[in-house]
Formats: structure tokens, C-alpha cells, sequence
């Protein structure tokens, strides 16, 4: 399949990315009432079954499609597997932690993303950037500490899911321009049944509470279909916003997911980050978007300094 010509669209890409940060935040919050009476396992079933039971409908009537290449169906099935785990470590955090301080200790998502630039693949990332980063880490201790103090280990999944998310984006950005959003998203949906179903029934056998699947009560029925609908247009938003902006652009919008969380968990449950929590979520943010700054001053300089150098060697 030849690569599909998507031009950047900047404005478009962050006006989706916006949408995302709106919609992901209630979709946790219905996760996290959900979470209280279900096992996490059969929520992140229900999320990717209705995922697939509404989108593979779409890509049929609308005649897109599957014909992907060998290299989509693989980064797809990875991207995928990241999904799957993250949100099972997602929604297990959400039914100790409040919302905003689960989403805020998850943002340590950027600081991971360029320590393991350095570190793993040796990328050049100067003083500035590490300093920003051993901030960024303090502000997200700062958010860890009291809810730490409160719930225990809880508390620490969030930086799991930090890390598997990373690299979720990371691969959603490789195959964003090779595939329409609703194409990536049913598949993601299917390849996420046929791993869950078998899954399902061993558990099952293993009598694992939060692995198992049960019927739901028919007063939750519409809950679990929203969580399935917000879920699915939330990263259909976030898919698409990758097709039209680079990673880079849309990180600064990101944080506001963080705001949105406390206001949505403040008007549902009545939850709001104590002193040092709100005060580590600011630290989080300044340093995140310190580095953006510098990420963006040094993608500016390096073609003047190409250039620079073409000019002497001539």
C-alpha cells in the first residue's frame, strides 16, 4: 500500500488534540465509577468491544480498506498491545486515586519519552533538558507522595502507564499518515478481541476476580456504552490529530488534560488535588512545557546550522 499524502494542517491537529483532552477525561471519570462494582478486565473488554462493534460496521459501509501493509498490521498489533495493558493500568489507578492526580502523574509521559532518547538510543539532549527533566520528575513525586501516603502501591501506576503510553504515541505517529483513523481503530478494536476473548477464558479458570467476565446489571448498561463511545471518539481524535500536526506540536495542548481532569473530578466526585499535589501538578506542567520550548529552539537552530556549514564547506 503506498503511503498516504496528508499534509501538516498545525491548526487542525490542535484543535483535535484539544477535543481529546476534553473527551478522555470523562471517559476516565465514567471509568472510574465503573471501576468501584467492575473488574478491570471486563471494562477494558466492554471498551475495545464497543470500539470494534461500532467502527467495523463504518469501515464496511463506507468501503474502506484493510488491505494494510505487513508493517502497518505489525505496528498496529503492537500499538495495540500497549493499549490493552495501559488501560487495564489506568483503570485499576482510577479506583484508588482521584482523577486529576491519576492523569497528572501519568504526564511524566514527556520526561520518559526523552530520557529514554538519551539514554537508549542516544540522542543528543543537552544540561537544560536534563535539568528540566529531574524537575518535571519532582513535581510528579510531588503529586506521587500524598496519594502514595493515602492509597500505597496504587499510586505508582500511573508512571506505568506513562511509559507504555509513550510509546503508544510513538507508534500511533509511525502509521498515523498510512492509514485512516477509523481503519486503525477497528482493526485495533479486532486484534484487541481475539487477544482478550482466550485471555478472558483462562482467567476464568484461574477464578482471577478482576479477570473474569460477568453480565453486567442492565442499570450500568448505559454507562459501559459510554465509556465504549468517549473511549473510541477520544483516540479517533487524537489518531487524526497525529495525522495533521507532528508529536511535538501537539504536546503542549495535552496539558490541559490535566485541568479538564480536576474539573471533571471536582464536579463528579468532589475530588480536588491537595496543596502539595496541586503544587507538583504546576511544577509538572512549567517543566513539560520548559522542554517543549527547548525541543522547539533547537529543531529552529539546527537548519541554520546546516546551512552554516554547507556555506563553509563550499
Amino acid at each position: 500500500m503506498s503511503r498516504m499524502e496528508t499534509a501538516d494542517r498545525p491548526v487542525l491537529g490542535i484543535a483535535l488534540m484539544l477535543g481529546f483532552c476534553v473527551i478522555a477525561p470523562l471517559g476516565d471519570s465514567i471509568a472510574k465509577i465503573l471501576g468501584q462494582t467492575t473488574g478491570v478486565g471486563q471494562l477494558v473488554f466492554i471498551r475495545f468491544g464497543i470500539q470494534f462493534l461500532i467502527l467495523a460496521p463504518v469501515v464496511i459501509l463506507t468501503a474502506r480498506t484493510l488491505a494494510l501493509s505487513g508493517r502497518v498490521y505489525r505496528l498496529t498489533a503492537i500499538r495495540t498491545a500497549l493499549h490493552i495493558i495501559a488501560l487495564g493500568m489506568m483503570f485499576l489507578a482510577l479506583r484508588y486515586l482521584p482523577l486529576a492526580d491519576a492523569i497528572a502523574i501519568a504526564f511524566v509521559m514527556p520526561f520518559i519519552m526523552l530520557l529514554l532518547g538519551h539514554y537508549v538510543l542516544g540522542e543528543e539532549v543537552g544540561r537544560r533538558r536534563i535539568g528540566a527533566c529531574v524537575v518535571g520528575f519532582t513535581g510528579t513525586l510531588m503529586v506521587v507522595q500524598p496519594s502514595f501516603a493515602e492509597v500505597g502501591w496504587p499510586a505508582l501506576l500511573p508512571l506505568g502507564v506513562a511509559l507504555l503510553f509513550a510509546l503508544f504515541m510513538l507508534t500511533t505517529r509511525l502509521i498515523a499518515k498510512e492509514v485512516d483513523p477509523i481503519t486503525l481503530q477497528a482493526v485495533s478494536g479486532g486484534m484487541a478481541m481475539i487477544v482478550l476473548i482466550p485471555a478472558f477464558l483462562f482467567f476464568s479458570m484461574l477464578s482471577i476476580p478482576d479477570l473474569m467476565l460477568a453480565i453486567p446489571p442492565s442499570s450500568l448498561w448505559w454507562l459501559f456504552l459510554a465509556l465504549g463511545l468517549l473511549g473510541t471518539l477520544a483516540h479517533l481524535l487524537m489518531t487524526w490529530s497525529l495525522r495533521f500536526a507532528p508529536s511535538t506540536t501537539l504536546a503542549p495542548m495535552q496539558y490541559l488534560e490535566i485541568p479538564i481532569a480536576a474539573l471533571v473530578g471536582w464536579l463528579i466526585f468532589r475530588d480536588f488535588p491537595n496543596g502539595l499535589a496541586l503544587a507538583g501538578i504546576c511544577v509538572t506542567i512549567a517543566a513539560g512545557l520548559y522542554i517543549l520550548a527547548r525541543e522547539r529552539a533547537v529543531s529552529r537552530s539546527a537548519p541554520s546550522a546546516r546551512e552554516e556549514a554547507s556555506r563553509a564547506a563550499e
